[in-house]
């Protein structure tokens, strides 16, 4: 990884350069300097046609400003984030604000300004690189370094909104005048300019409506969702394909395999891939994914690939590493099967929200009782939640951008809701037996089975995104025999 550009004296090469001189940093000479402010071709990009999703965003900035009308409103993307010392980890927008926008660059700001009838929307961006004062290549954020961005005009065009310097926006929000909302938590300067003309209470009702917002999924998000559920099942067959090189190292083969094919086919990874096998597998947020491949054991796979646009997939399959599940590890699976069956049966418009974690619980809790874990009848298991020894999480949750997707809505929008046309759920039971619980068979321990598929609701009932990835058991292994040759 390069540097940045070093002294040529030795005194001063004793001092990071931070210091300016006219504008330059110190150690540069004049002659460079203007050798480099000139000789570059004229790169303005014109007649851009807008990102696919334009059209979706203005009509979701519409809707917000029906909701908030007179109110001025602040959607920051964020700011990069220090991982070591002078590296910065890989940028994501805020949801938020990349929901708003189709944006997804750092530091960016969309302003909501209220007018007579609705709102003027304004996009603070920072513009490219400045090459009068040597800011594109002396600058460590200059484009020479991190590479060329969008001009104002170019992101005009791409977008469908008026852009402005961004760097002139804390400034001016700090003279506006009138009732103002923000979201927080992204960007330190605009809160800091913001302090006293926010509440918290009104920048929560600012959070919660965006995430309200996205409970229902417009036709391009439900198409960026199957592109995802798409990538990340090939991203499963690769998986398959290099288990016995995973064998031969570990669960971060895995891991990397899954990755290439997110990063080939979209933006990166949803969320940290779980790659857990073994008795890893009862760990339900397993991602250190360092444990050994053993044939004869069952590796959950539970990734996701998150699309260019940000959309993600959340899959789970729980396969046997040597292609054939053992007569308990298909006892335990095919239970996990069951209960998820009926779980996506219970995703239809009209249903409660909770309707298809009632309907999985009350499965595995059959189940339980059946094989003597726990004493019945079911009903009482259930009132008194004993099956969550070894069911332990909710059997799902909304999906979109985030992979809990709508987390900030009410309860009563939400999991005290019935469930609507476009929404899009994970329906996701588990059975996990820790390795250490002696209160179940020894030939129980160290078996963990999650099955897991992102399901929208339709008009008329639901849709699998993830269906193309097998579920039965017989299937997976027919499956994973055609894919391991």
């Amino acid at each position: 990884m390069a540097d940045e550009l070093t002294p040529e004296t030795p005194d001063e090469a004793e001092e990071p350069i931070k210091q300016r001189k006219n504008g330059l940093y110190q150690g540069v000479s004049d002659e460079l300097a203007e050798n480099m402010k000139s000789g570059w071709a004229d790169t303005e990009l014109h007649g851009l046609e807008p990102i696919p999703q334009a059209a979706h965003t203005a009509a979701r900035r519409a809707a917000l400003s029906a909701r908030f009308p007179g109110e001025r409103l602040v959607i920051p993307a964020g700011n990069l984030k220090t991982r070591s010392n002078d590296t910065e980890y890989s940028f994501r927008a805020s949801t938020e604000y990349a929901y708003l926008t189709g944006d997804q660059t750092h530091d960016g700001v969309l302003v909501l300004e209220p007018t007579a009838d609705g709102h003027e929307a304004t996009i603070y961006l920072l513009p490219r690189s400045n090459r009068e004062n040597g800011e594109f290549w002396l600058d460590g954020m200059g484009e020479l370094w991190v590479g060329r961005r969008h001009s104002l005009a170019e992101a005009e065009q791409l977008l469908g909104i008026p852009a402005k310097d961004v760097r002139e926006l804390p400034e001016a929000l700090k003279e506006a005048t009138g009732p103002v909302r923000n979201v927080r938590g992204h960007d330190a300067g605009i809160e800091a300019a913001l302090t006293d003309k926010v509440t918290a209470e009104r920048d929560e009702e600012l959070r919660v409506y965006l995430s309200e917002a996205r409970l229902i999924k417009d036709e391009f998000e439900i198409a960026e969702l199957q592109k995802a559920c798409d990538s990340t099942a090939r991203g499963f067959e690769d998986v398959v394909k290099v288990l016995d090189r995973a064998e031969a190292t570990s669960e971060r083969y895995i891991e990397g395999t899954f990755f290439l094919r997110a990063r080939v086919e979209g933006n990166d990874v949803g969320y940290g891939s779980i790659c857990a096998a073994g008795p890893h597998a009862c760990t339900l947020h397993w991602v250190r994914n360092d444990g050994a491949v053993r044939s004869g054991d069952l590796l959950l796979l539970d990734a996701g690939v998150e699309t260019t646009e940000l959309y993600t997939a959340d899959v789970t399959r729980t396969l046997p590493i040597n292609g054939r599940y053992s007569e308990i590890q298909r006892k335990i699976y095919d239970a996990v099967y069951e209960a998820q069956e009926a779980g996506i049966a219970a995703v239809k418009p009209g249903a409660a929200y909770r309707d298809f974690h009632d309907a999985a619980q009350r499965v595995l809790a059959e189940k339980l009782v059946e094989w003597g874990l726990v004493e019945g009848p079911v009903d009482r298991v259930l009132e008194l939640g004993l099956q969550r020894r070894w069911t332990l999480h909710g059997t799902g949750h909304m999906l979109g951008m985030d992979v809990h997707d709508c987390a900030a809505a009410r309860v009563e929008a939400y999991v005290d809701a019935t469930l609507e046309p476009g929404m899009c759920l994970t329906v996701e039971p588990g059975l996990y037996f820790q390795a250490d619980d002696l209160t179940v068979p020894e030939e129980y321990r160290g078996i963990g089975v999650r099955i897991e598929d992102d399901i929208l609701v339709t008009e008329d009932c639901n849709r699998n995104l993830s269906a193309s990835l097998p579920r039965q058991a017989d299937e997976v292994e027919a499956w994973m025999a055609r894919l391991k040759g």
